[in-house]
């Protein structure tokens, strides 16, 4: 990452410049973390659960 820094006129820093692509990456990022947060109360299904019904729907979408 290729980041500049802003700075005070004591030196301090007050602000950070990344490039573009690197901005929407981490947006990226943020959106997928923030979705996690929201759905981490939600029930889960077992993994064997939707292994075995996943291999029902396609057992039934080959015979016919």
């Amino acid at each position: 990452m290729s980041t500049k820094f802003l700075t005070d006129k004591s030196g301090k820093k007050i602000a950070a410049v990344i490039p573009i692509k690197e901005y929407e990456e981490m947006m990226e990022d943020l959106i997928d973390i923030a979705a996690c947060a929201e759905r981490r109360d939600e029930e889960t299904i077992p993994w064997e659960q939707v292994k075995k019904e996943l291999d029902i729907k396609t057992e039934r979408l080959v015979s016919n």
